[in-house]
């Protein structure tokens, strides 16, 4: 292959049998469950890294189950985890601190492209009888169990799109050939051309069990707040850098060369 065909072709790993194809990525039909509760806002503090601020005083988290029955590229899968409310030079957002789904693409994808936390596990959302279930299970244990009753009332429909139109945060990393950091960067991305088919609300509950490995539970849940239930077509957006880690860090060292030339 010549070195023209691979730089041509060289989008995602493998080159010849990428894990994922290129976007857009088009969800139909996406179905969320989101329980945002209160929480220690000293857990936050050590979790959500600058310049992302967070609202101390609330300390909110937003527990997401994520069905998607129809996704353009990535096919049919779940996903799970950990949304935390902040703010990024005077706009809100949410921070993704951790996610966990049942499908190589989009995790692969994912962590590539955007720096969405991924790993792998299995969630499920699904209704049984009067009662929209989300679980969690990595490995064989039972992490996480959410539950809303169905459909009990209809939400606003305008703050539900709204809080859909607020940009994401990320925190990409991707290691060098000797393990240091190559890309250490602070990455935005929104969801677009968003078709909101219906919202509602409910009473809910939610239980997390300390995990080794998928520690949603170091997040304890202090209070209930609120839930939501959406559905809507969507896509997802590409990224962009809003902070780079490395050169903030290479701008310090050199500030502090100079100084110690002076003295």
């Amino acid at each position: 292959m010549r070195e023209t065909d691979v730089k041509r072709r060289a989008f995602a790993m493998p080159l010849t049998n990428p894990a994922y194809p290129p976007g857009p990525y088009r969800f139909v039909d996406r179905e969320y469950l989101i329980i945002t509760y209160r929480t220690d806002p000293a857990k936050l503090r050590e979790i959500v890294p600058e310049p992302l601020e967070v609202n101390e005083r609330e300390a909110l988290v937003k527990y997401e189950f994520i069905r998607m029955p129809d996704s353009s590229g990535f096919g049919d899968y779940t996903e799970s985890g950990q949304v935390i409310p902040v703010s990024f030079r005077g706009r809100e957002g949410g921070y993704t601190h951790c996610m966990f789904l049942n499908d190589e693409g989009p995790i692969a994808g994912g962590r590539e492209l955007w720096g969405f936390p991924k790993k792998l596990a299995q969630p499920t959302l699904r209704t049984e009888t009067d009662t929209l279930i989300g679980t969690l299970d990595y490995g064989p244990l039972r992490v996480a169990t959410g539950t809303m009753g169905y459909k009990h009332r209809e939400a606003d429909l305008a703050k539900v799109k709204a809080a859909l139109n607020e940009p994401t945060f990320l925190l990409k990393i991707i290691p060098h050939v000797d393990g240091s950091p190559r890309i250490c960067e602070l990455v935005q991305y929104r969801l677009e051309d968003i078709v909101l088919k219906g919202a509602w609300t409910g009473p809910a509950a939610l239980a997390l069990t300390p995990h080794a490995l998928a520690p949603v539970a170091e997040l304890p849940v202090l209070e209930i707040i609120s839930a939501v239930h959406i559905r809507a077509d969507l896509t997802l957006g590409l990224g962009t850098v809003v902070h780079d880690y490395l050169q903030h860090q290479a701008r310090g060292s050199t500030r502090t060369n100079e100084k110690a030339l002076v003295f």
